[in-house]
């Protein structure tokens, strides 16, 4: 089974923020670029969700990797993400939890590894399970202010992307 890794980042409605002060990292919506939120996801072989969370936008892709695979047997599959999950410390606990990976490094890495080109076109799916979750107005807007309540209506929505 393959898995892919990725992250889709989106501008948030003006009327999601300016929920209660103090939650504004528990509601997931960042500061530096903007308003923006950001969807991580790993994704099977044909597109259909394995396990999302939400992030903000300043938050780096890699600092979530090592949880997103956590909640996901990948054991015997072929993790696939892009140059920003090369990280060394990433791909040694992929090798470790029994999968391998399908990464390519990033051009000015000072010892490259072999990344299987072929295979790194499969990725594409991720890529696609964002652009399904996205024809839904309210996921590609962002019109809630409460985590909660978006990251539930995320859920509906990969439901219906499992029933297609």
């Amino acid at each position: 089974q393959d898995v892919s890794i990725d992250s889709s980042c989106c501008k948030a409605h003006q009327h999601s923020t300016g929920a209660k002060k103090g939650t504004g990292s528990a509601e997931h919506i960042g500061m530096t670029r903007g308003q923006e939120y950001k969807n991580y996801a790993t994704a099977d072989g044909l597109g259909n969700p394995l396990y999302i969370q939400l992030g903000g936008d300043q938050i780096s892709d890699i600092t979530v990797a090592s949880e997103l695979l956590e909640h996901v047997d990948v054991s015997g599959s072929i993790v696939m993400a892009d140059k920003a999950y090369g990280a060394a410390d990433f791909r040694i606990k992929t090798e470790k939890s029994g999968a391998v990976y399908c990464i390519p490094p990033k051009s000015n890495t000072a010892e490259p590894w072999e990344a299987d080109w072929w295979q790194y076109k499969e990725r594409s799916r991720v890529e696609c399970f964002f652009q399904k979750i996205k024809n839904y107005r309210r996921i590609a807007a962002r019109y809630d202010k409460l985590a909660v309540r978006f990251l539930g209506f995320v859920h509906l929505v990969c439901i219906l992307v499992w029933l297609m």
